[in-house]
């Protein structure tokens, strides 16, 4: 992932981070957070830690998703990852890094799965979403070349998104989404 936080509130935020993003199933949020812990204080339980934490952050999602008003920006996300995928512009969710979008897109063209282009996002991608209401998505062509101003693979994603209520711009070699990451907890281990 990324550098791992340093001190107590700071790993309590990562677990809240880890939680509301919903990338990661139970298990492995835990194991994720207990990692974090351990690597930063050898002194502390890890595995309590991070199962307290998770349990009560997972609650705390529970409670404020009560006010969230259907569709979420996250809905909203997924159906315009959805049409996205049906116009060949595979969506990659929370990977780790550039290497992971571009290995998936060398095992299409291995497997001769024709894509006009992939969309993908880390982890602290979505984090930022989560606390700033913005998310940043890279958009390539199969090549690997990021997309530029008037690129029509730009074009048709930026268009996707905006059918789908949702803010979207170019701006320094990212697709900048206004949506809140509110995904519900039914939907996080889905």
């Amino acid at each position: 992932m990324t550098a791992r936080p340093k001190t107590l509130d700071q790993l309590r935020d990562f677990a809240r981070l880890q939680v509301r993003a919903g990338l990661l199933d139970d298990e492995t949020c835990r194991r994720e957070v207990a990692a974090a812990v351990a690597s930063e204080n050898k002194d502390l339980d890890a595995e309590a830690l991070a199962r307290t934490w998770v349990a009560a952050e997972r609650q705390q999602l529970r409670d404020d998703q009560v006010s969230w008003s259907r569709p979420t920006d996250h809905d909203r996300l997924l159906a315009a990852f959805d049409e996205l995928a049906s116009a060949r512009v595979v969506v990659l969710q929370g990977v780790e890094d550039h290497w992971t979008a571009t290995a998936e897109l060398e095992r299409l063209a291995a497997a001769g799965t024709p894509v006009d282009g992939v969309a993908w996002f880390t982890h602290p991608d979505v984090w930022h979403a989560i606390d700033h209401g913005m998310l940043e998505i890279n958009v390539w062509h199969p090549d690997t070349a990021n997309v530029a101003p008037g690129d029509a693979l730009l074009g048709v994603v930026i268009a996707c998104l905006e059918r789908h209520g949702l803010s979207a711009h170019f701006d320094e070699g990212r697709i900048e989404v206004g949506a809140h990451w509110h995904r519900y907890v039914a939907e996080a281990n889905a």
